[in-house]
């Protein structure tokens, strides 16, 4: 009889031996499988911290852009403003080129006539040439101002970045300071 009592207190400890091996396995997965609670919380700051950061570049992408927008409107206007002083050109040239033509009975006044239309096309050619080289001026100071409007942001992107770093690392100072 003892020695039934022995086997069954035997198998008694076996088996609560293998569920304790089985529990602590269960207990080494669970910790493989899940982060520390500091651990989580400093990946939810980050997070947060990236998504205020995010904000604020889309906002000065937002203003960029606009400004950006606003430029090209003026260029737009200016080049419909130039083919429209560039139409009007070339249909007074047109019609005078028919006169002309219209006009060739009359020798003399054909004469009077070109040299007329040659000073009125001279003069219509300074005008677009200078035309043109005051869009090319714009143009120029557009892209200047684009060159500046990145620069600030790239220099506003490097302070803000700076700043951070500062207070990271000032941050860390503060907390070995109080341990």
């Amino acid at each position: 009889m003892a020695l039934v009592a022995f086997q069954q207190l035997r198998d008694l400890v076996e088996a609560q031996q293998a569920l304790l091996d089985e529990l602590r396995r269960q207990i080494a997965v669970q910790e493989e499988n899940s982060v520390s609670k500091v651990e989580y919380e400093a990946i939810v700051k980050k997070l947060e911290k990236e998504e205020e950061e995010h904000t604020v570049t889309k906002t000065n992408l937002a203003k960029v852009s606009e400004q950006l927008e606003f430029a090209l409107g003026e260029i737009d206007v200016l080049s419909k403003h130039l083919e429209r002083e560039k139409q009007a050109f070339d249909s007074a040239l047109s019609r005078v080129n028919h006169r002309v033509l219209k006009q060739s009975v009359q020798k003399e006044k054909l004469i009077s006539k070109c040299s007329e239309i040659e000073t009125h096309i001279q003069r219509q050619e300074d005008i677009l040439n200078f035309k043109e080289n005051e869009i090319k001026e714009l143009q120029h100071f557009i892209n200047k101002q684009k060159q500046t409007l990145k620069k600030q942001a790239s220099e506003f992107k490097i302070e803000k970045q700076q700043e951070n770093y500062i207070s990271e690392v000032l941050g860390k100072k503060n907390k070995k300071g109080f341990k």
